[in-house]
């Protein structure tokens, strides 16, 4: 009884702490950290189990319509064939009987003479190609909608404040999240993916703009911007690996059911938290290109190396979302070390050079023969990825500041945007392109692409609008008199 009592003053005193706390910096981030985690597992856990459930799917279907049709066509022939099917392994009574079985033996092969890791190869290599536009395309589905929402979600964020969307976005990821674990056709998973999209621009943006009102200060956002990114991090570092163990070793629905729990969890907190939001609106100003086309080639590899690896590795369920663990780590690695560095080097050439080493990894990574030699290549995407991701966002949050009222509802929908169109067009683009060309080239296609777009960030050297800062600095001693 007196473990209850206690236990009950436990749970008192944190719900009083976090009622106190309402307007505390480190309760807000700690809710974006969060979001973010929850949003990007959800994005990545499908990453090794779509492609796999996708195609047994089909051969499931293939399989039964076959069926079907020798069941339907088998009647005429089942009186000359009933002595030779009966036992056609042991008898040879008659050379009548030898002849049917030799005939009948082409059959069994398929099901039953197969390699030693029959079980992880796949039996129809075109059928496994075709996956790829499917897959694609589902992948490609949440990015799409989330990219038609964040246009309205940035300004109503700007109107009514961050709290109500991010509940919401909660909300419709756990009915998301629900219809991912029961699911079991495409146009049910499609939905359910759709559906993410609008969660996910509802949380992204109002979480992100919650937390630049809060951290006024250039460098305090950038690190705080950089804790938030590790949040995305770790949700891309642990949603791999953590669907491939569970879809292979419990089954499809049992990590979708704990990122439910983890977004009711995260929902009732934000009640918690407060940010006082003012009512104006902004103009939006800033060229998302290093997002966009930073985040297009882990977009385009997580449709189409799962099905390369499957082609030309068998790889197991497990080794599917391992593969991306490299690049996982060195991401949450690269946002954390890069969210102070970048501010000293200079955030520009951080970017540059992020989206060089994008490029040359991207391009390295079809040269792999087994999963070990994906590591290298894969920690080089993820940490460059970290570099512009760590290096851009506090730059949108500064030329805010820099040249508008410091509302940042419709800047962090103009990220989420360029975000969205990396992971809309990368898997949509990227599946039809591995068909017809193959996955080696597509990766050198991605990689030159970043390569040749690096030079860009040299523009963001000297962001615009330090002369209207300048003017606004002397105008004021004027105005004090």
């Amino acid at each position: 009884m007196l473990q209850v009592v206690k236990y009950g003053l436990r749970q008192f005193h944190l719900i009083k702490w976090l009622r106190e706390e309402r307007q505390s910096r480190k309760l807000i981030l700690f809710i974006v950290f969060v979001a973010l985690l929850l949003d990007n597992m959800l994005l990545t856990v499908v990453v090794p189990i779509i492609p796999s459930y996708l195609y047994h799917l089909d051969e499931s279907t293939d399989t039964m319509f076959k069926n079907d049709t020798l069941s339907q066509q088998s009647p005429p022939a089942a009186f000359h064939s009933i002595v030779s099917l009966y036992d056609n392994t042991v008898r040879s009574s008659s050379s009548n009987t030898t002849a049917r079985s030799t005939d009948l033996a082409p059959t069994s092969p398929a099901t039953t003479a197969l390699p030693q890791n029959s079980s992880e190869c796949p039996q129809s290599t075109s059928k496994l190609l075709n996956e790829n536009v499917k897959v694609g395309m589902l992948f490609a589905s949440k990015a799409t909608v989330q990219l038609l929402t964040n246009p309205f979600i940035g300004p109503l964020t700007n109107r009514i404040g961050y709290q109500l969307p991010i509940f919401a976005g909660f909300c419709i990821m756990f009915i998301s999240t629900i219809m991912f674990a029961f699911s079991s056709s495409y146009a049910l998973l499609f939905f359910a993916r759709s559906l993410q999209g609008v969660g996910s621009s509802c949380s992204s943006v109002a979480g992100m703009g919650m937390l630049a009102s809060v951290y006024t200060d250039d460098e305090e956002r950038g690190h705080a911007i950089g804790i938030a990114l590790g949040g995305l991090a770790l949700g891309v570092l642990v949603g791999p690996p953590f669907g491939s163990v569970m879809y292979e070793f419990v089954g499809k629905t049992a990590p979708f059911l704990i990122l439910a729990f983890l977004a009711v969890f995260d929902g009732g907190t934000l009640r918690f938290g407060k940010v006082m939001q003012k009512d104006q609106r902004i103009e939006p100003y800033f060229s998302p290109g290093a997002i966009c086309f930073g985040n297009m080639a882990i977009a385009m590899m997580e449709p189409t190396l799962p099905i390369w690896m499957m082609e030309t590795m068998c790889a197991r369920k497990w080794q599917l979302g391992v593969a991306f663990l490299p690049a996982s780590i060195s991401y949450l690695i690269g946002t954390n070390i890069f969210a102070t560095l970048a501010h000293k080097m200079g955030r520009w050439l951080c970017a540059l050079i992020g989206m060089v080493v994008v490029g040359i990894s991207v391009i390295c990574v079809p040269f792999a023969r087994d999963i070990y030699g994906l590591i290298v290549p894969n920690f080089g995407v993820g940490f460059a990825i970290g570099m512009v991701d760590s290096s851009m966002m506090p730059i949108m949050g500064y030329l805010v500041d820099l040249r508008h009222v410091s509302v940042y509802g419709s800047v962090y929908a103009i990220a989420d945007v360029a975000f969205c169109m990396g992971f809309a067009l990368g898997p949509s683009i990227g599946g039809s392109i591995a068909e017809s060309i193959g996955f080696p080239w597509l990766m050198t296609l991605i990689g030159i692409v970043d390569i040749f777009f690096a030079p860009l960030c040299i523009f963001l050297r000297n962001p615009p609008g330090q002369e209207e800062k300048i003017t606004d600095s002397y105008m004021k001693p004027e105005d004090d008199v």
